[in-house]
């Protein structure tokens, strides 16, 4: 089938109780979102296997979880204060604002750019927009003007002044990462397409240390790793490429970075501009640990950073050299991941009696749900109690549910929809022979099992 488009999965989210809009009851907030019983377990799921397959399964990591609020001196030092900006411009006619980028198609004329909200041709010549979201700290914070302070616009930075303290307590060598998952906030000009852009967001990064010169030789290799984590999960490698980013387009810091992109907007006819990122490994040089550092001075010998107390270079004792690491990120967002499993997981079957029905094909490593109990006969207390038992039989090694709010083939339907792999029916004939009915949700197909072997069944069934 076609791939869905985002409103599409936007009426999934919210009927099922992946996704509500935020502060719904008081007309709700621009692209504010809340996760409701489905999502967040979703969510945890996704951050629980890029940590898994980050971290647990590599013996060259170690995690981190560093504050949302830094000294305001790392984001100067970072170059953020000055570069983190969007390039926006204004319709003159309807007032509405747009990112340049969103609105003007490289080699284009403004004159012919009509705004998508009046239709005039009648723009604002384009200027820069800092995107990192303020606050003030302190008793006093209105009128002290150095109380000024930012909600990170990323996670990096936080692992980068902490290098030298994992560096220290884990007495790692080179190469080696530190991975951290967080939130980050960014005052973006025109936020949008459901979960896709807002401006609280979850990111998963993790910054990889090597030695200059194995830098371009480790950033493919990561670059190769993320793709294929990715179609791990399930999603279609027929929605995936690599985006090689223009020197233009490239981040102060960045030597080269390449995202990987997926296809969020499948009803745009142009086919540029179905693709967007999901994902972007950068090779970061030196430049963060550097400029948090020191040491380092000009040609003129003058520190480059009078306000730091530290320095992040790294002695190889091996060589007896002292240089500072480069550092591969990659760098993806918890919200657009989950918002592309919904998307590629999304698909319609018909059933014998000729009805639609939604199936949520989610790996079921990933699905919030994976089995749900359900008696056949709810006023029979003999098959509700046995139901409830199984329920919590499996409950301490998966996710299951008890349900009996319809008629099984509703229920098989509802189960379907929000992407659990198994559906478990207690009947009369189980309390005569101690076994039930286990139906696949992608075939639809049903076998019996016996109750003494059922965990083992579905547990070997959920890790394929």
């Amino acid at each position: 089938m076609t791939a869905p488009n985002i409103d599409t999965i936007v009426s999934l989210a919210k009927r099922r109780g992946f996704v509500f809009p935020s502060s719904e009851i008081y007309g709700g907030l621009g692209s504010a979102w809340d996760y409701g019983p489905l999502g967040v377990e979703l969510c945890n799921n996704v951050k629980q296997a890029w940590w898994r397959w980050m971290v647990y399964e590599r013996d060259d990591m170690e995690g981190l979880d560093s504050s949302i609020i830094l000294n305001r001196q790392v984001w100067k030092y970072s170059g953020h204060e000055d570069t983190f900006n969007d390039r926006l411009v204004d319709c003159r006619k309807c007032k509405s604002r747009f990112r340049a980028d969103h609105i003007f198609i490289p080699g284009s004329e403004s004159k012919d750019i009509k705004c998508p909200s009046c239709g005039a041709s009648d723009w604002t010549e384009p200027r820069p927009f800092n995107t990192m979201l303020k606050t003030s700290l302190g008793a006093a914070a209105e009128d002290d003007p150095n109380a000024l302070a930012y909600l990170r616009p990323e996670t990096a930075q936080g692992i980068f002044i902490n290098f030298a303290n994992v560096l220290t307590t884990s007495r790692r060598k080179l190469p080696f990462g530190i991975a951290q998952i967080g939130k980050s906030f960014r005052n973006e000009v025109t936020p949008g397409n459901f979960i896709f852009r807002t401006r609280e967001f979850e990111q998963m990064e993790m910054e990889y240390f090597v030695r200059p010169g194995e830098d371009e030789q480790v950033h493919q290799e990561w670059i190769d790793a993320c793709h294929n984590w990715f179609t791990s999960l399930g999603i279609s490698a027929n929605n995936l490429r690599l985006y090689e980013q223009p020197k233009e387009e490239l981040a102060h810091y960045a030597k080269r970075t390449v995202d990987i992109q997926y296809r969020f907007f499948p009803e745009r006819e142009e086919d540029e501009r179905q693709w967007d990122e999901l994902m972007g490994i950068a090779n970061r040089t030196d430049f963060d640990l550097r400029t948090h550092s020191k040491k380092p001075e000009d040609a003129e010998g003058k520190r480059l950073n009078p306000d730091s107390t530290d320095d992040l270079s790294y002695f190889d004792e091996s060589t007896k050299e002292r240089f500072y690491p480069y550092v591969i990120e990659p760098a993806a967002g918890v919200n657009r991941t989950v918002l592309s499993l919904l998307m590629d997981a999304y698909s319609e079957k018909t059933n014998d009696k000729g009805e639609t029905r939604v199936i949520l094909k989610l790996h079921p490593a990933l699905a919030p749900i994976k089995a749900a109990i359900l008696p056949l006969a709810k006023n029979k207390p003999e098959i509700v109690g046995m139901a409830r038992a199984i329920k919590r039989s499996l409950q301490p090694s998966l996710r299951a549910v008890y349900d009996d709010t319809g008629g099984i083939g509703k229920l098989y339907a509802r189960q379907d929809e929000i992407g659990t792999p198994f559906c478990v029916t207690v009947d009369h004939q189980s309390l005569e022979d101690e076994a039930v009915t286990v139906r696949d949700r992608d075939t639809w197909e049903q076998e019996r099992v016996k109750v003494a072997d059922l965990k083992e069944h579905l547990t070997n069934r959920l890790i394929r």
